[in-house]
């Protein structure tokens, strides 16, 4: 895939996987990988990012696997920033496909 492509929506990819659920960061980079590949050097800076912007608070889970985990949680402010990129994705890629196939308004 174009690293340009993955770029654009990578942020929005995961905001839309921690809205279904809280997730902690490996259990994210697997998600996101079903649909884009990535890896935990890409995710890991993102989600420090986001929750520094307040779009993510965290919280630890205790886990029987190892140690506790920080969950990722979608805020309020999260919510919206989310919907706002869902809507400008669902235009930008309306637009675009309706170019490429010959039917945008010239």
């Amino acid at each position: 895939m174009n690293p340009q492509f993955k770029k654009g929506v990578l942020e929005m990819i995961v905001l839309v996987a921690v809205s279904r659920r809280d997730m902690y960061g490996y259990e994210l980079v697997s998600e996101v990988s079903r649909v884009i590949d990535v890896n935990e050097g890409t995710i890991y800076p993102l989600l420090k990012r986001l929750t520094n912007e307040h779009y993510f608070e965290t919280y630890l889970r205790e886990s029987s696997e190892g140690p506790p985990r920080k969950y990722y949680h979608l805020t309020a402010s999260g919510v919206l920033y989310r919907e706002r990129l869902v809507a400008e994705w669902n235009g930008f890629w309306k637009n675009v496909n309706n170019y490429l196939e010959g039917d945008a308004n010239e």
